[in-house]
């Protein structure tokens, strides 16, 4: 565990550990959870689809491609335990491959049309 405390920036570095120099990390979602289990039901997401959703949320330079660094501010669940657990799923990528989805950035999912 780490403590922290309310609004509190929390500063997060992810590294890839590989021989390969060529292979880079992309931050695709980032999700917030009371529980350790449960990332669904009751989650806020800080990051989704590469796309920021908590305006506290910030990327900061990092010296690999290897290497993400990021942060955002502490919270707390209304009506919860103190804990927060945090879920991040990252990408892979090929380094300098402009197809891959570490080079489309925030991907904004489209919503679907209601029909009448």
């Amino acid at each position: 565990p780490y403590h922290v405390s309310i609004n509190q920036n929390l500063f997060l570095e992810a590294s890839l550990h590989s021989s390969d120099p060529l292979l880079e990390l992309f931050l695709d979602t980032c999700v917030a959870s009371p529980t350790r289990h449960n990332f669904t039901t009751k989650s806020y997401a800080i990051i989704k689809n590469g796309c920021a959703k908590d305006p506290s949320y910030a990327t900061y330079s990092s010296p690999h491609r290897r290497t993400l660094r990021f942060k955002f501010n502490a919270f707390q669940f209304i009506r919860s335990n103190p804990e927060v657990y945090l879920q991040c799923e990252l990408v892979v990528c090929r380094a300098y491959d402009y197809s891959s989805r570490c080079y489309q950035g925030c991907v904004q999912r489209s919503k679907r049309e209601a029909s009448s």
